[in-house]
């Protein structure tokens, strides 16, 4: 896939790292030009819906599809007396057991829309019909419904995401101020523009997968695992992705199905999920709870913090939403003791969904740190600010780079903080109430491998090459504003190709982890190849640079010469005649110096080299700190986010302007978060009620205020190559609890359990 020339825009600097070069593929995606997964032309396509369960949990006694083969276009039906012959893959971290088959159709139901039978025909209409005339019949079995069902217990504490250190209870019984409270989040769905759904083509024993994926590589393994043939044989191809938020980075179920139909009839088959079973394919954000206790000195200096938080999982699978993940980190205090569990119930895994576990973690401390504020009558900023962690009491490693003061302090003031008054109550516009919070955020630095090709063609053209994905956060920008860096040229110079299995190893599209690891095998790679240009221009025989007696050469404005600006120059194009080349192809990694092959194939495909914020000699995260404005009306109690001002600390900024973008939709998603969005489970049966874009809300343009973001970053070069830090997860972090301190300055009504709506305010 190659990307068009941009649109111009601004000057010349826009295009080099650090400048606001508007979206490269922008204008394929807003003139329909941009091939989506379930949109490749492919001859011969069967269509396959799947059948999901109507119970929560129990056994698939018999299936009777009679009537659904008999009808018309019917080209087979996929049950659980189907042997698909497949084998469990390796998992994330590159485990995978021995000859354990894998079962994408299971007999045993686990949940409430669970796949367990598909209907494969000619057409889609033709499938969704036959696959009403399924029966099902059933032996049913006890269920738990939600976190909340009495059957559900207390789960199990998962001891690697448990902390201590000092003694925090007896430093809590001992302060003088203290507060208790608990604090709920329900389950939330990604709800992305794009649904999931697939196409796939056997040639032979060669698979080809059209899939929307954040890891191109890690998708195309597991493939080539489940059906036991080699990974070279899989080719995974996604260009472009309308969102993900973490629910694409994996295979799931019924890309298995789709993939064994292929097989058996012999022709390419599409699976396109419902905008319901988008709810129940795969996993969003589990529902939580968490207790948090503080006790301080009556001048608001924290001398304890104890934290015992629950998150959902499935039954057959553990996924833990960590609402420990932020606690720890935020503030200095030493005493300290978090414990996490997870409580099994009747749902599918839950999965990532953009900040996972310092999400919900940051919603629990954010607000139990404000109810401290005002209990002691302190400003809420002043409290945060007292209580500044000079370093990372959990792993007792100096922070590599930390501005979250310089976030609170000009948050502040571009906000107006010292206008506020400060009791509950006190601010209002007639029958408007208005309140003013305040809710920080953070988000580890994870770091990855990656590989990539450049390419520099006989016509002047630069080609940067990686598996890597773009789902929208603008991976083809700034791989683009690379190399054209690099190389001195403008970056309508330069063509990017992305989202292809075939194409040099790259980390997943997630945890925020993506740019710094790919900007880092390019720039890497950029660099090898001019430098490899510039031996050839001084050493090459036909060189007319070859006798300018320079012992190196520079690349700016497009040309290529003397770096004092004396003698020749030329072009690309011109160099490249010269030489008499058609193509200068340089490949570089960033794993270490004599990795093998097999360990090339395990960091592209598994995360098993990746690594967390601590594992070298600092903790490394992004920060940020949100001030919100809601106005609530008096008499009814709806709730209007206003005003919103946030400012980050994210290192080094490749490109602003895509920047700004990835944290205005974060925050945007936390406005849902504390509004509007939530799983309703129906406890009889364990199914979602809200199954779809019509009752599950999530914001629309007219849910959102005016929204100003800010940057106190500065480049931390331990953090990534380049000295940029993470960007995407963090935006959302914080945004939930600064709304629900803001509605409780407004209103005097503390909600804890999101999201905020009008019942809770009454």
């Amino acid at each position: 896939m190659t990307i068009m020339e941009p649109r111009k825009h601004g000057d010349a600097s826009d295009g080099m790292v650090g400048g606001r070069q508007t979206r490269f593929e922008g204008q394929l995606k807003v003139t329909g030009a941009a091939t989506y997964a379930l949109e490749y032309p492919v001859d011969g396509l069967a269509h396959a819906v799947l059948v999901q369960s109507t119970i929560p949990a129990g056994r698939v006694v018999s299936i009777d599809a009679s009537k659904a083969l008999a009808a018309p276009g019917v080209l087979m039906v996929l049950t659980p007396d189907d042997d698909f012959g497949l084998t469990v893959a390796t998992d994330w971290y590159g485990n995978r057991p021995e000859n354990q088959p894998y079962i994408p159709l299971p007999r045993e139901v686990r949940f409430n829309g669970e796949a367990i039978a598909a209907v494969v025909a000619e057409s889609r209409e033709q499938a969704d019909d036959a696959a009403r005339l399924i029966r099902v019949s059933y032996e049913e079995a006890p269920h738990v419904a939600s976190l909340d069902d009495p059957k559900a217990g207390e789960g199990a504490v998962t001891d690697n995401l448990s902390s201590a250190w000092g003694d925090a209870e007896a430093a809590f019984a001992a302060a003088p101020v203290q507060i208790e409270a608990e604090y709920s989040t329900p389950r939330e769905y990604h709800t992305a523009m794009e649904p999931h759904g697939l196409t796939v083509k056997w040639d032979d024993d060669q698979l080809t997968v059209w899939e929307p994926s954040q890891w191109s590589h890690g998708m195309a393994r597991t493939y080539a695992e489940w059906f036991g043939i080699p990974y070279e044989n899989v080719r995974l191809i996604s260009p472009f992705i309308g969102g993900g938020f973490g629910s694409k980075g994996a295979v799931l179920a019924y890309g298995a199905v789709a993939a064994f139909a292929a097989r058996k009839l012999g022709r390419p088959v599409k699976l396109a999920v419902t905008r319901p079973q988008n709810f129940t394919s795969y996993g969003g954000r589990a529902a939580t709870r968490q207790t948090i206790k503080l006790g301080a000195t009556e001048d608001g200096v924290l001398q304890s913090i104890v934290h015992r938080g629950a998150s959902e999982t499935s039954t057959y699978a553990v996924w833990p939403e960590q609402t420990g993940a932020a606690t720890p980190i935020l503030y200095k205090v030493e005493n300290f003791s978090s414990q996490h569990r997870v409580v099994p119930v009747n749902t599918v895994t839950p999965g990532a969904l953009r900040g996972p576990g310092k999400n919900p973690s940051a919603y629990g401390i954010e607000s139990a740190i404000e109810e401290l504020a005002y209990k002691l009558g302190m400003d809420p900023l002043e409290i945060r600010l007292k209580n500044y962690a000079d370093r990372d009491y959990q792993s007792g490693k100096p922070w590599s780079t930390r501005r979250l003061r310089e976030a609170l302090t000009e948050g502040a003031e571009a906000f107006g903080w010292s206008q506020r008054s400060h009791a509950p109550r006190s601010m209002r516009d007639g029958k408007t109430l208005i309140g003013w919070g305040i809710g920080c955020g953070t988000f580890p630095v994870i770091q990855a491998p990656s590989e990539a090709m450049i390419r520099i063609l006989g016509n002047g053209r630069v080609e940067v090459v990686s598996g890597a994905i773009d789902m929208g956060q603008g991976t083809y920008t700034i791989l683009a504003q690379t190399a054209a860096e690099v190389f001195g040229v403008p970056v309508s110079q330069v063509d990017v190709k992305l989202g292809d299995s075939r194409l040099p190893g790259s980390a997943i599209a997630g945890g925020s982890m993506l740019a710094g690891s790919i900007l880092g095998a390019v720039h890497k790679a950029a660099t090898a190849a001019r430098d490899e240009l510039i031996g050839l221009a001084l050493s090459d025989a036909n060189s007319p640079l070859r006798d300018t007696g320079a012992n190196t050469l520079a690349f700016s404005d497009g040309r290529i010469g003397v770096q004092r600006g004396e003698g020749p120059s030329l072009t690309l194009p011109e160099l490249m005649a010269a030489l008499g080349r058609d193509e200068l192809e340089t490949r570089r990694n960033t794993l270490p110096d004599g990795a093998t092959a097999q360990e090339h194939h395990q960091a592209w495909t598994t995360m098993a080299k990746v690594q967390g914020p601590t594992m070298g000699d600092y903790s490394m995260h992004s920060w940020c700190a949100h001030f919100a404005e809601v106005r609530v009306d008096e008499d009814f109690g709806t709730v209007r986010v206003s005003r919103m001002v946030s400012a980050f600390d994210c290192g080094r900024l490749y490109n602003p302007r895509l920047v700004e973008s990835q944290w205005r939709g974060g925050i945007i998603m936390g406005i849902g978060q504390a509004l509007l969005e939530e799983g309703l489970v129906d406890q009889r049966n364990a199914r979602t009620i809200n199954n779809n874009v019509g009752d599950y809300l999530v914001p629309t343009n007219s849910d959102i205020p005016d929204i100003q973001v800010i940057s106190v970053g500065v480049p931390d070069y331990n953090a990534s190559a380049l000295g940029g830090k993470g960007v995407g997860e963090v935006g959302i972090v914080g945004v939930a609890p600064a709304i629900a301190n803001a509605v409780f300055h407004a209103t005097g009504k503390r909600v804890r359990d999101l999201p905020i709506t009008l019942e809770k305010l009454i």
